[in-house]
């Protein structure tokens, strides 16, 4: 009579890990799980590189074009059209209604620039530009454009003429601009009055002889 084998059953039994074998196994997870990590971190750097860069090359490109945008554009420079007079063109007059002034008074001039030239034109009328010079042998005692003064341009035509009254109050022009009253008096003695264009020296007025007493 045949013996009968017991059946086996699909149930394996769980392999027992000695603790040599648990060590090494805790060990590669951990070198893994490192190895994760770090990968991870670079993965992260990466990304964060690469945004920062992309913001810091929009911020640039923003910042040039601000900085185009708010690049002021010079004003066109105003033009006339009208060009300044020449010497040619122009002559001066000068004259007095009195010969004499005592010591300490004051003379009035009229000093006129007149135009003669066929095309209008500009001049500085200003007492920067119409200077009275008044002299006394070779010294110069006095000069109307010791102190600045701001310009005066003119608009001139043919046959036209300006006339201004310039005083002189019988004293010498210090070093630089000084207030009249601070300028010594001048004394007796015979004197010119000579009226110059500066911006054209050879533009003169004939001399005017006065006396102080």
């Amino acid at each position: 009579m045949a013996t009968r084998t017991p059946a086996r059953t699909g149930k394996r039994r769980k392999r027992k890990l000695s603790e040599k074998q648990r060590r090494i196994y805790r060990r590669r997870r951990i070198v893994v799980g490192v190895v994760l990590v770090l990968v991870l971190a670079l993965a992260g750097f990466c990304v964060y590189s690469i945004g920062r860069g992309a913001f810091a090359v929009g911020a640039l490109v923003a910042g040039h074009d601000v900085g185009i945008a708010r690049k002021a554009v010079p004003d066109p420079t105003p033009s006339t059209g009208v060009r300044d007079c020449v010497e040619d063109s122009i002559s001066l007059e000068l004259s007095t209604t009195t010969q004499t002034v005592p010591v300490g008074g004051s003379i009035d001039f009229a000093a006129g620039i007149v135009y003669s030239g066929t095309v209008s034109c500009l001049i500085d009328g200003s007492d920067a530009n119409r200077v009275l010079t008044i002299t006394s042998g070779d010294d110069q005692i006095w000069r109307s454009d010791s102190c600045p003064v701001e310009s005066r341009m003119l608009m001139m035509a043919q046959g036209d003429e300006d006339i201004q009254t310039m005083r002189w109050n019988t004293n010498r022009s210090g070093e630089g601009c000084v207030d009249d009253a601070d300028l010594p008096k001048v004394a007796a003695g015979t004197y010119m009055a000579q009226l110059s264009l500066k911006d054209h020296p050879e533009v003169v007025s004939q001399q005017v002889p006065f006396v102080v007493q």
